[in-house]
């Protein structure tokens, strides 16, 4: 007579019980081992938030006050970036626009996903005519050049930190909002959703429990892309004068009026906003485009939702290098 196999307590009958990983520290892992360009992009980010954070704990020298005498010096030790035209430490100013620059990035982002939300999740869900009149709008929008459109809003609200964030954030939403009611439609093709309908689940029910969780992915890779897109139309507004005010130092302000005007005497002006933007958007992109991978699961080497494999080719670090978004 054969004696029962014993039951392992901490799993299924007759098997080996599974170590159940962390979410979080298993994402952690794979953007580590899978995406070592965008973990470092993320580390920047990192950086820069805690910037933005203590921006003024970090700044030697209050970014406003300035002094004749030490007008366009060089770095040194007293200032390690130098001075500008009229005696600021550029360091001081350079860390408060990252401030601005971030804030700005940051917050007119989150209005953009909440845009399109409001656009492209409540058109994709209701569907029928809404829908309908709601593209035909969106179209007739993106018909538009953006900085075109841009600098029309722009000199209708006038200059400052609220109207930049508005500005950014709704004409970011409105395109974006295609993309969140792509995703809504094919939520409401799978079973889940049919059989809370059959069920009765109310429509905000469904809205709320089944679709918005299921879009969180889309959203998350909507967020971390467009923060450097934001960065860089803020800092084109700026450039062209219709940005922020003078008083406020921003990076791409800063480029418009010192970089430009020294550029021949003192090319350090222009050199140093240029490469604090080229390094946060790149970092921001790098980011990016790891999260949209590794939320992704069409482009992390499983069955993605259409049933097909996808098996990503491993490249070398130059290749990273030059071409991240490959």
């Amino acid at each position: 007579m054969t004696e029962p196999l014993p039951v392992d307590p901490g799993g299924t009958e007759g098997a080996p019980a599974a170590k159940r990983r962390r979410p979080a520290g298993s994402f952690f892992r794979r953007l580590l081992k899978e995406q070592p360009l965008g973990a470092v992009g993320g580390l920047i980010v990192l950086a820069l938030v805690f910037i933005t954070i203590f921006a003024d704990q970090l700044a030697p020298y209050e970014f406003d006050r300035g002094r004749v005498q030490e007008r366009m010096q060089g770095p040194s030790a007293e200032h390690l970036l130098g001075t500008d035209h009229v005696g600021r430490d550029f360091l001081s100013r350079l860390l408060i626009g990252a401030r601005l620059s971030i804030t700005v990035g940051l917050t007119a982002t989150v209005m953009t996903l909440i845009v399109a939300l409001l656009i492209g999740g409540t058109t994709g869900f209701i569907g029928g005519r809404v829908d309908i009149y709601a593209q035909r709008f969106v179209d007739a929008w993106m018909s538009f050049p953006g900085l075109l459109l841009l600098l029309t809003i722009m000199s209708i609200t006038g200059r400052g930190v609220l109207q930049i964030i508005l500005v950014l954030g709704i004409t970011g939403g409105i395109p974006a909002s295609r993309v969140v009611r792509g995703a809504v439609i094919g939520i409401k093709e799978n079973d889940y959703f049919q059989a809370a309908k059959a069920l009765g689940a109310s429509k905000s029910r469904i809205f709320f429990r089944h679709v918005l969780p299921n879009i969180a992915a889309p959203l998350i890779v909507i967020f971390s892309i467009n923060v450097g897109a934001v960065i860089i139309a803020e800092a084109s507004l700026s450039f062209l004068g219709f940005g922020l005010p003078a008083n406020i130092p921003s990076w791409g302000g800063m480029l418009s009026r010192e970089g430009r005007q020294y550029m021949e005497i003192a090319p350090r002006l222009a050199l140093w906003p240029g490469l604090c933007l080229t390094v946060t958007v790149y970092s921001l992109n790098l980011f990016g485009d790891a999260m949209r991978d590794l939320l992704d699961p069409r482009l992390r080497g499983g069955q993605g939702s259409y049933g097909t494999a996808v098996v990503k080719r491993k490249r070398g670090l130059l290749s990273r290098l030059l071409n991240p978004f490959a």
